[in-house]
């Protein structure tokens, strides 16, 4: 080997080295931030039976807080996805999470159900900023072939953050009550946004390494190379509105979001109130959803990586006929049964989770290196037009019309995703890996 390959040999080693201590680092980290934007947002659906109980409070009245969430939430993803595609994800998502814990406190002092509302829908302008630095670092850092897999992975800092709300914010309601509730969660947020600043870089060129299209050796068009200066305008016209492939996929996710957060925002509530459960059995009821959730999001990236070569919208249209099946099981086998809820709820989460994982792949793929966060955020926007709907919507039903029909409207909205999925069946990322 002649004394320029060597060397050529000696670099590539210290890049791999590099890239591989600096992937582990960040997606610890955003693994562990991610989750404790949880801790301040779903502390809400925690403390809601005892505000219901406290206030007077109907639930279309609690609805209204998690449908102006929700509309925020949803606008704020596709404004700050774009935001962030032009700026530093570290500083993006620790101002967010910082933001985040401080509404929590603001929610926790107050005594009327505007002011819940407003702080609410406060809070989802700095939890929009938690997801779209995550879309970006991890396109900036993995390959195509890879990034569903994870992305999986990362993806399971939902259900991280989720489970230990659940379990903890339920101990410190019996213990304290529901303000305490906001309080707690809210303090350990802002001492885990100074570590999350710490650990995190914004893509391998700010340590002095190759990007990772030069690493990977990527075929990517021109246009993807060449637009580090575009204006937010000339990246939306040309990656985004005439990309029907990245419209459908925000469709199939407003159904899949309606499901999701159906079961996300009422799942304590419903539990307690309709099937008699008490406030620990609820909370690990929903633990189950949420750790089978972690399960089905990281089999649905790996077997869209490996099974399905990249078909996100294939893989996510299998998880959608399941996740019908199970709906209708549920919906028509009804029991007080911890055990028999805990089952329903394993199946549920795990099949949601799947498609909810891989849309936004999808949207960071389909909207290119570039605008990765634009079209993730995007499809965000569009999943919480469907998480307004399940808010209000969810809870005037079950006012009006009792939790069966609830369940009836879950699986119409399920049948409408899948249909939305099968219409990309076999679209992939327009990134491609190099066979040179």
């Amino acid at each position: 080997m002649s004394a320029t390959g060597r060397k050529e040999k000696v670099a590539d080693e210290f890049v791999d080295k590099q890239y591989k201590y600096w992937r582990f680092r960040i997606i610890y980290s955003l693994i562990i931030g991610y989750a404790t934007f949880y801790l301040v947002r779903q502390n809400f659906q925690v403390a809601t039976p005892k505000m219901l109980h406290e206030f007077g409070y109907t639930n279309a009245d609690i609805g209204w807080v998690f449908t102006a969430f929700s509309i925020i939430y949803g606008l704020g993803k596709f404004i700050n996805g774009a935001i962030c595609d032009r700026t530093n994800a570290r500083w993006f998502m620790t101002i967010g999470l910082i933001g985040s814990a401080l509404c929590s406190i603001f929610i926790g002092v107050a005594n009327s159900l505007w002011v819940f509302i407003l702080c609410y829908a406060a809070n989802g302008i700095f939890q929009s900023a938690g997801w779209p630095p995550i879309s970006r670092l991890m396109t900036q850092w993995y390959s195509p072939h890879e990034l569903g897999t994870k992305w999986g992975i990362v993806n399971a800092s939902h259900q991280l953050g989720s489970i230990v709300i659940l379990i903890y914010g339920s101990k410190i309601l019996i213990h304290f009550g529901w303000r305490y509730v906001f309080f707690i969660p809210a303090a350990v947020a802002i001492l885990l946004a100074f570590f999350l600043f710490e650990r995190l870089r914004d893509n391998p060129q700010s340590l002095g390494l190759p990007s990772i299209a030069e690493k990977e050796n990527l075929v990517e068009e021109a246009k993807y190379s060449s637009d580090e200066n575009a204006t937010f305008r000339e990246m939306f016209m040309e990656h985004i509105l005439p990309n029907k492939s990245l419209w459908y996929v925000c469709m199939a996710n407003v159904f899949v979001y309606i499901v999701r957060m159906g079961f996300f925002n009422w799942a304590p509530t419903f539990l307690q109130r309709a099937k008699g459960l008490g406030v620990m059995q609820a909370a690990y009821s929903n633990v189950a959803f949420e750790l089978m959730g972690a399960v089905g999001g990281f089999i649905a990236g790996w077997a869209s990586d490996k099974i399905f070569g990249g078909r996100r919208n294939c893989t996510s249209f299998y998880f959608m006929v399941a996740l019908i099946v199970a709906l209708l099981l549920y919906w028509k086998i009804p029991s007080n049964s911890p055990l028999v809820n805990t089952t329903f709820l394993f199946v549920i989460g795990f099949f949601i989770y799947g498609p909810q994982t891989l849309v936004g792949v999808s949207g960071a793929e389909f909207g290119s290196r570039r605008a990765a966060a634009t079209g993730a955020g995007l499809t965000g926007t569009f999943g919480y037009l469907g998480s307004a709907i399940s808010g209000y919507g969810v809870g005037k039903i079950a006012d009006k019309w009792g939790w069966d029909t609830a369940f009836l409207f879950f699986v119409v909205c399920a049948c409408f995703g899948t249909f939305f999925f099968l219409l990309n069946w076999n679209k992939t990322s327009q990134r491609q890996k190099s066979k040179a």
